[in-house]
Order: C-alpha cells, then structure tokens, then sequence
C-alpha cells in the first residue's frame, strides 16, 4: 500500500466537495431528458435506492451514476486509489451492492431502471440514442 501525496486535511476537504445530487453529468442527463420533451420528477425518496430522475408516465427511474463511485465495468474512469486498497475495495463493492439492491426493489415494485455512466453523458448523441432506447423512441 503507497502512502497519499495529499495530506489527510487537505484529502477531507477535497472529498467533502463531491456532491451526490446535482452533479454535472446529471444535469447533462436532464438538460437532454427536457429537450427532447420528457418530463421528470427528481430524486424521489418515496422510491428505492432515490432515483435520480423518475419518469411516472412511463414508470421509469433514471440512476446517473459517477464511473468511479459506481464502478462502471471496463470504464477507465473506474480505477483503483493506490492508497487505502481495502478501504475503497470496501466502499465500492458496498455501493455496487446497494444499487443493485435498489434496481432489485424498483423491478419488484414495476418499474424500469435505467443506469447512465458518468463516461457516456461526454458524447451528448451517443447519449440522445442511449435515452431514445430507454424510451423505445425512434431516433
């Protein structure tokens, strides 16, 4: 295990900006949700797991997940912290397992589930095309 070259300090203050709600790419996610005439309803806390976006109307929720937080398979933005190896190995297999847990109680309560990486809200017409599918809308 190699040591932080950021002091424990400075290495709090740096994390405690990370925001659960509101992110960027979140807001790339509904900014393009509401241009292509979708309305939304956010993170409700009624629901498992507080989806990001719920879509009532067609019983969808929408989670837009960080590639790091949420471990995106094969995504390069998934990687290993060098420091603290069984912490974070820790942390993010308790964050895979609490959403899929969430996905788990959504399906059982009817609705559909829709995860959008951090990664794939950089290309907004990938993006369009991958939220046109999750809709069964033609492009």
């Amino acid at each position: 295990m190699s040591a932080d070259i950021v002091p424990p300090e400075h290495r709090s203050r740096i994390m405690s900006k990370i925001r659960g709600k509101n992110t960027k790419p979140e807001m790339v996610v509904r900014s393009l949700c509401h241009q292509m005439g979708l309305r939304f309803r956010l993170h409700r806390r009624d629901l498992p797991g507080t989806p990001d976006l719920v879509f009532p109307k067609y019983r969808l929720c929408m989670f837009v997940h960080g590639c790091f937080w949420h471990r995106h398979p094969e995504c390069k933005y998934a990687y290993m912290p060098k420091s603290r190896v069984d912490f974070w190995q820790t942390k993010f297999t308790k964050n895979v397992e609490r959403d899929l847990n969430a996905q788990q109680a959504l399906i059982s309560l009817g609705w559909q589930v829709v995860t959008i990486w951090e990664c794939h809200t950089k290309n907004r017409d990938l993006l369009r095309v991958e939220i046109q599918k999750a809709f069964n809308v033609e492009a």
